[in-house]
């Protein structure tokens, strides 16, 4: 029997909302063994002199628990 948690992240990028996802599942992924997946809760940019500065994308990562 598995046992899975799931773990708030947060990840920023100054390029899109998608490299947001990819850095915060790749750093995620070298902190946590057994990564198995994300659901993203939200997204946000950051407006600086009327252009975007910033992308964040609030997850929710998966990962499975090591057995005993």
């Amino acid at each position: 029997m598995s046992v899975a948690k799931v773990l708030e992240v947060i990840s920023t990028s100054s390029k899109s909302f998608e490299d947001a996802v990819e850095k915060g599942i790749s750093r995620t992924a070298d902190s946590l063994s057994d990564v198995t997946g994300a659901w993203i809760k939200d997204q946000k940019v950051v407006v600086k002199d009327g252009k975007i500065s910033e992308y964040r994308v609030n997850m929710k990562v998966t990962f499975v628990l090591k057995d005993k």
